[in-house]
């Protein structure tokens, strides 16, 4: 029962969602708390009570896809409670040309991101007047700025948690400063208190998260007195400096996750390549249980583009990070997203591109086709590239990626690789477990009596694909 004595127990729900790893973390929230209050959890493709579309508007094609999502919840189930939340409806809520969403008649609430975290109270509030025959649909966004949390995640050995929101970088093509807000730090005592029910719960990985990690902590050390003046540090350039240090606020994170019994191994979300410093990579190569394997944000491997993008580094500084963790990690997995077709980009800076990555030898590049989003700088900027043009250079780069990603899996052949199972699948008749190595390998072995949430070990035989898009390594 509600508040007003309405029952509203035993709903189901499906959530979908789309975007990165800190929506991720924030849909895992909202299905928790909404089981708690005794919501059962469907599949999205099945019929529900409500339907949360957790929303995406970093590209044209994302809102398109929270549009189509939105759609098809309410053809699933023409009487169902439609939520929309997130970026989508924080864009729609600043950017005119967006304001439409606001008036589909396929969403019965909005809600902002600094709101999600009201999501089951305002579901449970609808259904229950709904029930009680005062449902008002489409009513205006809500505000009621709450924390996140979560402390199981059922069927799983990893778990992302977010520990960091918001971004003061802006980049010129990026909206997402405009609709996750000024960068946001998490105590770090809250941090343990979650990594420790996780634990509990039977989860052996953290995958630290944020909308700009590396800011991790800058919002509490950019007002600090400085030691040298003990004047308030208003630039935040020492803040800069502390944050690629050997005492940087997320190493401290991440060392006090180590210390967890139960926490098997750690790794770190997407990161900016000026935060390789020696101090920094040092300490982190000290820390037993964080993975070797290092998301890098490059975007353009020419720098003319870098300086258009607002990025804050140059190609000869993202070698120079690149070059710290391999010298203080043995073969880490770098990882990386490009955009090709930017403003301007010419065949001449996009050759720079091909030629950088190569020399990168990276395990993995997301590639994307530039996308123009309305509100941004790089939306206005002359010298848009034309569509094919893009896509030709995408495809370019995507063939470049796959070949390293498979350079990188063949040095790994007659090692001995440590794997944490995860689950079994069955590949030409054969079972098998599978799971990833610390470098984020995903790897196959014979199922035999192994579980889930092991950590096993055997020899790296070969690489075979099981679909055109997946690359496995075979241990025996």
């Amino acid at each position: 029962m509600d508040k007003n004595g309405c029952n509203i127990m035993n709903h189901t729900y499906a959530i979908h969602t789309l975007g990165c790893k800190v929506n991720t973390y924030e849909s895992d929230a909202i299905c928790e708390a909404l089981e708690e209050r005794g919501f059962v959890k469907k599949d999205f493709s099945e019929s529900a009570d409500v339907y949360i579309i957790n929303t995406c508007t970093v590209t044209n094609v994302a809102d398109k896809k929270s549009r189509q999502m939105l759609h098809r919840a309410r053809k699933k189930n023409p009487d169902a409670l439609i939520v929309a939340a997130g970026c989508y409806v924080n864009a729609a809520l600043q950017n005119d040309s967006m304001k439409s969403l606001l008036s589909d008649s396929s969403v019965d609430i909005f809600v902002s991101n600094k709101d999600k975290a009201s999501i089951p109270e305002l579901i449970e509030q609808r259904l229950g007047d709904r029930a009680c025959g005062s449902f008002v649909a489409a009513p205006e966004p809500v505000a009621a700025e709450q924390g996140f949390g979560i402390s199981r995640i059922s069927g799983h050995t990893r778990a992302f948690m977010k520990i960091q929101d918001g971004c003061n970088q802006f980049c010129s093509y990026c909206i997402i400063p405009y609709v996750r807000g000024r960068i946001h730090t998490r105590p770090l005592e809250d941090i343990v208190e979650e990594a420790r029910r996780l634990s509990d719960s039977g989860i052996s990985e953290i995958v630290l998260s944020g909308i700009h990690l590396s800011s991790y902590g800058k919002d509490l050390l950019a007002g600090a007195p400085s030691e040298e003046s003990g004047r308030e540090n208003v630039s935040g350039r020492m803040s800069d400096d502390i944050l690629s240090g050997p005492d940087a606020p997320l190493i401290s994170v991440v060392r006090e996750l180590d210390r967890i019994p139960g926490i098997r191994r750690i790794r770190l979300g997407s990161l900016e390549p000026r935060l390789m410093s020696e101090g920094f990579v040092r300490e982190l190569s000290g820390i037993e249980k964080l993975c070797p394997s290092f998301h890098l944000s490059l975007q353009s491997g020419s720098d003319s583009v870098l300086r258009r993008m607002n990025r804050h580094y140059t190609t000869a500084e993202y070698e120079q990070s690149c070059g710290l963790l391999r010298k203080y990690f043995r073969d880490p997995a770098i990882t990386t997203d490009i955009i090709v077709g930017f403003p301007g980009e010419t065949e001449e800076e996009f050759c720079e591109t091909e030629s950088f990555m190569r020399r990168m030898g990276f395990y993995e590049a997301n590639i994307f086709k530039f996308s123009r989003r309305a509100g941004t700088r790089a939306d206005r900027m002359e010298g848009q590239v034309p569509e094919d043009i893009k896509t030709r250079r995408s495809e370019r780069l995507i063939a470049i990626a796959d070949e390293l990603s498979h350079d990188y899996r063949e040095q790994f052949l007659g090692r001995r690789l440590e794997i944490l199972t995860e689950e079994k699948v069955c590949i030409g008749g054969r079972q098998y477990i599978s799971g990833y190595t610390r470098e984020y390998l995903r790897c196959l072995m014979e199922a035999g009596d192994i579980g889930q949430n092991e950590l096993i070990s055997g020899t790296a035989k070969e690489i075979f694909n099981e679909k055109a898009i997946d690359e496995y390594i075979v241990l025996v």
